[in-house]
């Protein structure tokens, strides 16, 4: 389920946290990230935190300074795809600072996935910042699988176009339109 809505030009239009939301009880949480593509390890993180909630929303930062391979939109289409399983689980996307979004969301609960030691300091560094500027919203880090403790979407990117051939660690609707991208 997706709260995106097109505009008149056809380009998705994200949430802005102005617009009006509806109370749901329960515990809410959101996952954010560019998701530039979805990964295996951004799956095992919706599975476990899905888990945990009540409802999942996985949210998409749109951050027209970096050059993302996907439109906002694309990468709403492939989490729809691979999402639709859980039952608790919804694709947005956001302009905007994430803990006002996640208030909007009435959220309680901001989910960060950990890879090394290197993504503490930097996931630190925000999860301090948004409660000091939201304290009621809590950052719950889940460290990566095993499988997946390597895997970034830089990393799958960078993989593909050097002519590697299989992923296996990008999500199975992302090779093909890798592929598709790449005129394969």
């Amino acid at each position: 389920m997706s709260h995106a809505r097109r505009s008149n030009t056809d380009r998705i239009e994200c949430y802005r946290v102005e617009q009006a939301t509806t109370k749901i009880d329960g515990h809410i949480a959101i996952y954010p990230g560019s998701f530039d593509p979805i990964t295996n390890g951004h799956l095992d993180l919706i599975d476990r935190g899905a888990r945990l909630v009540d409802r999942l929303i996985v949210a998409i930062l749109r951050n027209d300074s970096k050059q993302p391979l996907f439109t906002v939109e694309e990468r709403m289409e492939m989490l729809g795809e691979v999402v639709g399983r859980f039952a608790n689980v919804e694709v947005d996307c956001f302009d905007g600072l994430l803990v006002d979004y996640a208030s909007s969301k009435n959220a309680t609960v901001i989910l960060r996935g950990i890879r090394a030691i290197s993504d503490y300091e930097f996931e630190l560094q925000m999860a301090l910042m948004n409660r000091r500027l939201r304290p009621d919203i809590e950052t719950v880090f889940l460290m990566a699988g095993e499988a997946y403790s390597y895997i970034s979407s830089r990393l799958v990117k960078e993989v593909f176009w050097s002519g590697s051939g299989h992923l296996r660690a990008g999500a199975s609707p992302v090779e093909a339109r890798l592929k598709k991208r790449k005129g394969i």
